[in-house]
């Protein structure tokens, strides 16, 4: 009985050994069906490959040392640059003046103007515009009357005109107010536009008419291109000319646009917020249009150090040397005298059948020497040292 017992604590103490063991292997590990399935122990696997990647990114990448950051001064990224623009050059006393008058898109050229003539010292741009200013609102400026003083005063070289943006409104004729774009209104339209080319053109000036732009507005485009044709027809009849910058401010569908390429080829904003006014870039390109016409007319004299030729600022030649005296007077001798072949008839005569061995003729063909020159002759001269003639 009493070793019966004893075999039952020893199998119960087993037990709670094994029991033991196996739950701390379990918590240690626990096994999967995988596990089971193939072998194994995955958790361990992927410990030693957690292990091995571990040891390979330290080997990678080796820690870096911690460095001192004292005296050391990490250079902040310059700012980007833009080109200066040139230094206006100093004009002429006799420069040659362009006049420009309009409401504010003239203004606005003006502007772009004086920037594209700026190194040029020969043309100096002179812009009188008035912002509100047309031909149809005569009682708040009447242009014609303002230009015969301006030509007057200023006695430019050329004219450029360019309004019509503030033209869109009822006109008096009379007692009477014309609608815009009414029959009477168009004909006494086209007449103040050729009123105004007319007084400068007739003073044998160049005029430059430079047409309207294309505006957000969808009405105010298409009263635009309106106005253009009544400009181009009623400037040219005078003589004038009409300069359209309407492609440089659409797209290729003809629509408006707010930002586009400016002069030398850049994407670029050309128009302010309101659709109507033209930013720096804008003004450029306004002005790189009529620019051209005005070096047609008045040339490109952009070299800045011209110098004007006078009598009083040519160079002073260097002295003459002083006639020589001594003349050497030598006997003028005919290209056809015949002694100079060593004979004095002419070829078929008597003594011409046989030429002399001796003559000049002969020494040139047979042995190559010329005869010595005459006294006088230019390859006829005296060596100063030995006085021997050549």
């Amino acid at each position: 009985m009493a070793s019966r017992k004893l075999r039952l604590s020893a199998v119960v103490c087993a037990l709670l050994v094994f029991h033991l063991d196996a739950g701390a292997a379990f918590a240690q590990e626990r096994r999967t069906l995988f596990d089971f399935l193939f072998g194994g122990n995955r958790a361990s696997q992927r410990e030693e490959g957690y292990e091995r990647q571990r040891e390979q990114r330290i080997i990678r990448e080796p820690r870096q040392r911690n460095r001192p950051t004292t005296g050391r001064v990490v250079p902040a990224p310059a700012a980007p640059t833009t080109a200066a623009k040139p230094e206006p050059a100093q004009k002429f006393d006799n420069a040659r003046r362009v006049l420009v008058i309009g409401d504010f898109t003239a203004m606005s050229l003006g502007s772009g103007l004086e920037d594209a003539f700026a190194p040029d010292p020969s043309i100096v741009i002179s812009e009188h515009g008035e912002s509100a200013s047309g031909l149809v609102r005569q009682d708040h400026l009447e242009w014609p009357r303002e230009l015969a003083k301006l030509l007057a005063s200023e006695k430019p070289a050329l004219v450029i005109v360019m309004l019509g943006a503030n033209d869109r409104q009822q006109m008096q004729l009379g007692e009477n107010r014309e609608k815009f774009r009414s029959e009477k209104w168009m004909a006494e339209y086209e007449q103040r536009v050729g009123e105004l080319a007319k007084l400068v053109t007739d003073q044998k000036l160049p005029l430059l008419w430079v047409g309207l732009p294309a505006f957000q507005s969808p009405a105010l485009t298409a009263d635009a291109l309106t106005l253009n044709g009544i400009y181009r027809d009623q400037v040219e009849k005078v003589g004038g000319e009409f300069v359209d910058v309407w492609d440089g401010f659409v797209d290729e569908g003809g629509e408006f646009v707010m930002t586009g390429s400016d002069v030398n080829g850049q994407p670029v904003r050309l128009r302010g917020q309101d659709g109507v006014s033209f930013t720096t870039a804008g003004k450029r390109k306004l002005a790189f249009y009529a620019e051209k016409f005005i070096r047609r007319h008045l040339g490109d004299l952009s070299v800045g150090n011209l110098i004007r030729l006078d009598s009083g600022n040519l160079p002073l030649l260097s002295a003459v040397p002083p006639e020589n005296k001594a003349k050497v007077v030598s006997q003028p001798v005919a290209l056809t005298d015949p002694d100079l072949d060593g004979g004095k008839d002419l070829l078929g005569g008597q003594d011409s059948a046989v030429p002399s061995p001796d003559s000049p003729r002969n020494m040139l063909l047979t042995k190559g020497v010329l005869p010595s020159p005459p006294v006088g002759r230019v390859d006829y001269y005296q060596t100063e040292v030995t006085g021997s003639t050549q």
